[in-house]
């Protein structure tokens, strides 16, 4: 963001965030990472870190009330998972994605270069801290209507398409429901030194490998075979 067009900016926010702020400094904030008040020493506006804080807080408030409304039956646990799938990093990140609110954010030149996990996090950080911001300005029914509008309308097809679950929990439940076999899965290789070894998985129903996947880790290695098994076989769209 060009400092000579912060008030344009942050304009453009309040018509994507549908808020119009009465202390714009909580807008500002909210959008404004730490490392870019390292490389600011003039910039008087706070970081967004207790922001983030406040609209985390917030955030699980009004996601939880949803969900123990809409869905009645569900036990606790079940709401949980629900819950954490729908308030996740990518989901949130995904959010404040779809916003188109990333050429908007403040930060360092080394951290604006950074397009990988540390900007996920960062995304989805951000959309806590708007939270924040719009609870600290406007109260608890604006922000309870904002994550409404923006997060609501996921929860059906995570509850449909059980992607609360992991994904090899999803796929040996539909390999059971399609093929009436639990999923197995098989070390095919492993490379690279001790510190950053490289493990390759296969996953198979009965003898036929469906699969395989990579990861740091067996388990997670497992996790990305499950994936694209569920992808190989077509039965995340059921």
């Amino acid at each position: 963001m060009d400092a000579r067009n912060i008030d344009d900016d942050l304009a453009s926010l309040e018509e994507i965030l549908g808020v119009v702020f009465t202390d714009k400094e909580l807008l500002l904030s909210a959008i404004t990472h730490r490392s870019y008040l390292n490389e600011h020493r003039n910039a008087t506006q706070d970081h967004n870190e207790r922001l983030e804080f406040l609209g985390d807080a917030v955030l699980e408030l009004v996601v939880t009330d949803y969900l123990f409304k809409t869905y009645p039956d569900k036990p606790e646990g079940e709401l949980t998972a629900i819950r954490a799938a729908l308030v996740n990093t990518v989901s949130l990140s995904a959010t404040s994605e779809a916003l188109g609110v990333n050429q908007y954010l403040l930060m360092s030149k080394g951290e604006a270069k950074d397009e990988g996990r540390a900007r996920q996090y960062i995304l989805a950080n951000v959309f806590e801290a708007f939270i924040g911001a719009i609870y600290l300005d406007q109260g608890f029914e604006v922000a309870r209507t904002f994550v409404a509008r923006e997060l609501f309308g996921k929860t059906d097809e995570i509850v449909k398409k059980k992607l609360w679950q992991d994904a090899k929990s999803r796929f040996q439940e539909l390999g059971q429901e399609h093929a009436s076999v639990t999923p197995t899965y098989q070390l095919m290789s492993q490379a690279g030194p001790d510190h950053d070894r490289v493990f390759t998985v296969g996953v198979f129903l009965r003898n036929e490998k469906i699969a395989e996947g990579q990861g740091r880790s067996k388990q997670e290695a497992e996790q990305a075979a499950a994936e694209k098994a569920l992808i190989a076989k077509g039965w995340e769209s059921n």
